[in-house]
């Protein structure tokens, strides 16, 4: 089961500013997949056999730091 990641876009943008879409990333931030809501691509990411981690607060966007990131297996969405 690999780890993937459900993140906001537009990357980068100022909090509370508008969400576009959300996408489902791997490690090497390689788009599987885009979607209207978080929780359409947590369901996603769980039927393909992934474990989906969700984006909380990470300004630097570095995946390698686990405290910056919600099990999306626990997330409440």
């Amino acid at each position: 089961m690999a780890n993937v990641y459900v993140e906001a876009r537009p990357k980068g943008r100022p909090h509370g500013s508008h969400i576009d879409d959300y996408v489902v990333e791997d490690h090497a931030d390689h788009v599987l997949g885009t979607f209207k809501t978080q929780q359409e691509a947590i369901d996603w990411a769980k039927s393909k056999g992934h474990a989906p981690h969700v984006d909380r607060v990470r300004h630097l966007h570095d995946k390698k730091k686990p405290e910056s990131l919600a099990d999306g297996l626990k997330a409440n969405v």
